[in-house]
């Protein structure tokens, strides 16, 4: 664990994952608040903590995996110390390309449920948790039953759902409804973090220039993703594009928006479903509704 702080309390934002996203909406709502920095890799925390101590933010970083449930109880102990809890940003997942079908679920679906567990009870009025879906949760069908079962069944019991079985899935199709599963699981524990006066939200950004998105457009998609980017009129965001939304979200500004998705692609997911009046373009899946 490495911190550097002034020893006076101040209101804790957490960031899980710190990749490009991450980073940036640290920068971004870091200013005047303790940053607990958190994420599994030590090479990459210690890049993130550099970054952050160059640029005069006061900050902890711990090493934590955040779909391992004693590791994300002593990261949540560790931002109480530091403070009352503000604001968690939760950018922690793995895409089509960075592992199996098993590892996509595990990241990103049961680590986002062990994060909405763990940080409830440390929750107080005004704390905001935004956790990071994507665009990909619009791509692939899903049953209003799969969504009961994504948002109701018991963390621990999660992945041993059948519709999450993953020979039945491809990566790819395995990483939509994992970020699917993020929109509906956050949508059904807002009505818990409301009633402490908290708020919890999903943002999905489309394309983005972060070292993930980009090693995706050098995998089997990339042709499909560039054609989409080209029909639409769309560019590649940029890591403060999404980082200004989470600014947004997090403020009390919006203090009226809970339990929502906030779609923030350059419009790629619209022009997908209404731009061609043949019907939904290449990007989204054809397969029947899981």
């Amino acid at each position: 664990m490495a911190t550097a702080s002034k020893g006076t309390e101040r209101d804790v934002v957490v960031v899980i994952g710190t990749g490009g996203l991450g980073i940036a909406a640290a920068r971004r709502i870091g200013p005047g608040c303790h940053v607990v920095l958190a994420d599994p890799a030590a090479d990459r925390l210690a890049t993130a903590a550099d970054t952050l101590a160059s640029a005069g933010h006061e900050f902890t970083a711990v090493q934590t995996d955040a779909s391992v449930s004693d590791s994300v109880r002593a990261l949540v102990q560790t931002s109480a110390e530091r403070g009352p809890i503000r604001t968690i940003v939760h950018t922690a997942g793995i895409s089509p390309t960075q592992g199996g079908v098993a590892d996509i679920l595990r990241v990103n679906l049961y680590g986002t449920a062990l994060v909405l567990d763990e940080f409830l009870p440390a929750a107080g009025r005004g704390t905001v948790i935004i956790c990071v879906a994507s665009q990909g949760g619009y791509r692939l069908s899903v049953t209003p039953r799969t969504e009961r079962l994504l948002a109701h069944t018991p963390t621990e019991q999660l992945l041993d759902l059948e519709v999450l079985e993953p020979s039945s899935l491809t990566a790819p199709e395995a990483y939509s409804l994992s970020k699917r599963g993020v929109h509906v699981r956050v949508a059904r524990h807002s009505i818990e973090w409301a009633k402490r006066g908290a708020r919890a939200v999903t943002i999905s950004p489309g394309m983005t220039a972060t070292p993930q998105s980009l090693h995706e457009l050098d995998g089997p998609n990339g042709e499909v993703i560039r054609n989409l980017l080209n029909r639409s009129g769309s560019r590649i965001g940029t890591p403060d594009d999404i980082a200004a939304a989470i600014e947004f979200l997090a403020s009390p500004v919006a203090s009226f928006i809970n339990g929502s998705d906030f779609l923030v692609d350059g419009g790629a997911i619209a022009y997908q479903r209404f731009g061609d009046p043949a019907g939904p373009g290449d990007y989204f899946f054809t397969r029947e509704p899981v």
